[in-house]
């Protein structure tokens, strides 16, 4: 782990929560409630940020107060384009700000962490060889279907890791581009990864690296600078703005080298007929080569409000706050001996606040229908979006499919999901405490409804 993130996250774990933290953030559906199938309603414990965060009420006070003055960004000499134009721009260098960039670097505005990461593998060098361990989401696995990839076991502590990225970059043939993958936070175990030591590791033979800060982003300061990363990528749906943007940001050069990602307008600078009867076109060099279309002005400044809000906030107290309420759900969790918290690098390995666990006697999707009908709960199960990393860490688990859950599995092959419950900056504590008294109902008492199975999904029966 970074030295920056290893000490906010040893500083928050032993010093008491600074008074102006104790209440969280003010998020959008704080109040929402839903019907349980026992009778009554209860108020939504929304404890799935790792999937999309619910907006920040700065954030949607933003976007409601320039809603009116919309406008086509780069288009027109109207005063609501121009005034577009700016809250765009004004958008772009709050991000950098965020991220603190380097002076140079460009930040580009796309849908989301997986477009973002799709751009990249679209403006990779040729022959460029990819370096991504196999505990990566999809986002971040998957893009690179034009380079050679090299896919990397997972470590079992940071030191195996940078070891690991070591010696695979040291080994390669041909010795030429190269570009490692990596995330900041795993959306599975919620802990930190090495990113500072993996980035000087990757420099140090010749490599560029990109950081995805999906799960990172939201609940630690990330500083392109300090960690010495040439990119990185995250989505504003996790940041608490969901409004369908992302952000790649760093170095410039492969993007001004490349052809654009999306070939239209707002990426060409000049278009013209030739003679022959073709086209010559003139594509920008700035971030706008790779922002084809009509931008998605809302979802940009969404991003920007967030990271204002995140800022004005102190991370500081955001980290301490968080790092209780991680205490309290592990703490919770350990009471129920049925229960196994899935983790690569242990017990004391820093983390944000994602927990991914597995019940004895349970199968996921039945404990979290049950989690959601008999106590307004929501959570995530299955296998996250990081299949590899999932049955890796439940390998050696027998296969309990249990009588309610997805479809059997192939033959041969275990029944392999888990639970996951994630929070952040909006969270309650009263959420995790009615989670880790939920879990202990559930397992000491069963479920107080039925269940059948409906397109492999476990819902409550009528």
């Amino acid at each position: 782990m970074s030295a920056s993130l290893n000490a906010a996250v040893a500083t928050a774990t032993t010093a008491a929560v600074d008074p102006a933290c104790a209440e969280p953030l003010a998020v959008l559906g704080r109040d929402v409630t839903v019907p349980l199938v026992t009778g009554g309603e209860v108020t939504y414990a929304a404890l799935d940020y790792a999937a999309s965060a619910p907006a920040l009420q700065r954030v949607w006070d933003d976007v409601a107060a320039y809603a009116p003055y919309y406008g086509s960004v780069h288009r027109g000499a109207g005063y609501l384009s121009q005034l577009s134009t700016d809250l765009f721009e004004q958008s772009r260098a709050t991000v950098a700000e965020f991220l603190d960039c380097r002076p140079a670097d460009q930040v580009v505005f796309t849908r989301s962490t997986t477009d973002s990461l799709n751009l990249l593998a679209a403006v990779l060098p040729a022959d460029c060889q990819v370096f991504v361990f196999e505990t990566e989401h999809h986002a971040s696995l998957l893009p690179w279907v034009d380079a050679q990839v090299t896919y990397l076991n997972a470590p079992r502590t940071p030191t195996e890791a940078v070891a690991t990225l070591e010696r695979a970059l040291a080994d390669r043939d041909p010795y030429g581009p190269a570009l490692v993958c990596v995330t900041g936070a795993s959306n599975v175990t919620g802990e930190l990864w090495p990113v500072k030591e993996l980035a000087a590791a990757a420099h140090a033979h010749g490599a560029r690296i990109v950081l995805d800060a999906a799960q990172l982003a939201p609940h630690h300061p990330v500083s392109v600078q300090e960690l010495d990363v040439d990119w990185v990528a995250f989505s504003g749906h996790k940041l608490y703005a969901p409004f369908g943007s992302g952000v790649l940001a760093g170095r410039a050069d492969w993007l001004q080298e490349a052809e654009p990602y999306l070939a239209g307008g707002g990426a060409s600078r000049k278009v013209a007929r030739r003679e022959d009867g073709g086209v010559d076109v003139e594509w920008h060099t700035t971030a706008a080569r790779h922002e084809a279309g009509s931008p998605n002005v809302i979802g940009v400044y969404s991003i920007a409000s967030a990271c204002k809000a995140l800022t004005e906030a102190g991370f500081e107290n955001l980290v301490a706050r968080e790092q209780q309420l991680i205490a309290k759900v592990r703490s919770g969790l350990a009471e129920v001996p049925a229960v196994r918290i899935l983790s690569l690098f242990g017990d004391d390995a820093p983390r944000v606040g994602v927990i991914s666990f597995v019940v004895d006697g349970w199968n996921s999707s039945h404990f979290a229908a049950a989690l959601s009908a008999e106590y307004g709960i929501g959570v995530r199960d299955g296998l996250f979006c990081a299949h590899p990393l999932v049955r890796t860490l439940l390998g050696s688990e027998p296969q309990t499919q249990g009588e309610c859950g997805a479809p059997e599995a192939a033959p041969g092959e275990r029944s392999l999901n888990a639970i996951r419950v994630s929070f952040g900056a909006g969270t309650p504590d009263e959420h995790v405490e009615r989670f880790a008294r939920a879990v202990k109902e559930l397992v000491a008492d069963g479920a107080k409804w039925q269940y059948r199975t409906e397109e492999g999904r476990c819902v409550p029966a009528v």
